[in-house]
């Protein structure tokens, strides 16, 4: 497993940072959009690992007939799961960067994306460059939306209850456990309570899709 080779400093041009991730590592971001992509993976249950600044490739540049080392920005190991090892996901090198900057400079930065390619291929991952369309999409709302949910505190036997209706049931919808569980004037605390117990992942949903009344909901795959 590769680790951090670059030490990342506070910049002028960005906000930067050091973000807990999951509690166990400290991995440091150079910019808001970095963060956000922290925010991301922290969520997958798929992501096993992000590492940053993992490696320095060696890439020529034919318009300053110049050598130079590239530094991807992360690399992402995956979790297997209940996937068979064939289907393993590989691991993720990622360069974060504005859209409106890698569009603005893809010819004079092709060299070293093109290297970059190469070297994920070579060593079994997948090269890729994520900008705000692939990291502040409607996952990364309602990631942000749930946040404010995880320092809740609410009756244990509550959970409990809402837990095992969902795991018998196999799946339920928002609006279900509410009428279920949390009727009349309870309903606005059995809202919260539901959003706690995803935000807090003892609750699955398609993170990808608005949170809403008939958004269903599941046990993690692991229970």
């Amino acid at each position: 497993m590769l680790t951090q080779v670059r030490r990342i400093g506070p910049t002028r041009r960005s906000v930067s940072g050091v973000y807990a991730f999951r509690g166990e590592a400290s991995i440091p971001f150079e910019s808001t959009l970095e963060r956000d992509f922290l925010i991301r993976k922290e969520f997958s249950r798929d992501v096993a690992d992000v590492i940053a600044q993992p490696c320095q490739i060696p890439f020529f540049d034919p318009g300053t007939r110049r050598s130079y080392l590239y530094t991807p920005d992360f690399l992402v190991y995956y979790r297997l799961g209940n996937r068979h090892y064939e289907d393993y996901p590989k691991p993720l090198l990622v360069e974060v960067k504005p859209a409106a900057e890698w569009r603005k400079h893809w010819r004079r930065w092709l060299p070293k994306w093109k290297a970059a390619w190469r070297y994920a291929k070579e060593q079994g991952c997948t090269f890729h460059i994520h900008d705000e369309t692939r990291i502040r999409d409607q996952a990364f709302q309602n990631i942000v939306f749930l946040e404010r949910y995880k320092r809740m505190q609410f009756a244990v036997e509550d959970g409990a209850a809402v837990l095992e209706t969902v795991r018998q049931m196999g799946c339920a919808t928002l609006d279900y456990l509410l009428a279920r569980h949390f009727m009349g004037i309870y309903r606005a605390q059995g809202i919260a309570h539901v959003w706690h117990l995803l935000a807090m992942r003892q609750l699955e949903c398609d993170i990808s899709r608005p949170l809403g009344d008939f958004t269903e909901l599941w046990m993690p795959s692991d229970e």
